[in-house]
């Protein structure tokens, strides 16, 4: 029981969170920018087209978030968030270093790692897989998963590369 219910705790507290952080993205809730204020960001960012990956980001949180939390279809949710924050990280944060006080990738790693985690350990007793008898492929869906978050988001960071590698060098 001690396992099922830390499971239970773990899948809560870090698919709500990603749930709430994605709705920041999409909805603008919670003090975030909803997704044109998203797709601006990202689109500064080099990201095009800027609206698409600001929806990836926002729905790989948001859904993610839900999926883990509730532990239902397992593994798409913890893959979601691993999306997410394996692009935050390559964006955003691993030019920072390590530690979040520099602006580095220490959270969402974390969060990352937690993730893949429980995407592999499934979502335990008290989840809505077991309760109505859902099974995935857990380790198959996890590793082909693991591959698709790998190209999306190798093709996407490659695009932000040629885009800025064509745009005039400032003066």
């Amino acid at each position: 029981m001690s396992l099922a219910l830390g499971l239970l705790i773990l899948r809560l507290m870090v698919g709500l969170l990603m749930a709430g952080h994605g709705a920041q993205k999409l909805f603008g809730l919670f003090g975030g920018f909803g997704l044109q204020g998203t797709a601006g960001w990202l689109g500064s960012m080099g990201l095009k087209p800027a609206s698409f990956w600001a929806t990836v980001a926002g729905l790989g949180e948001f859904g993610g978030g839900l999926l883990l939390a509730l532990g239902l279809l397992n593994p798409l949710g913890s893959l979601g968030i691993i999306g997410a924050m394996s692009m935050a990280i390559a964006l955003v944060h691993w030019t920072k270093g390590l530690w979040s006080s520099n602006g580095g990738m220490e959270f969402p790693l974390v969060i990352l790692v937690v993730s893949a985690v429980l995407g592999l350990l499934g979502p335990g007793r008290y989840s809505l897989d077991t309760q109505l008898g859902i099974a995935l492929p857990t380790t198959t869906i996890f590793w082909a998963g693991i591959l698709l978050i790998i190209v999306v988001n190798g093709v996407g960071l490659m695009m932000r590369s040629r885009s800025a590698a064509s745009q005039p060098a400032a003066s």
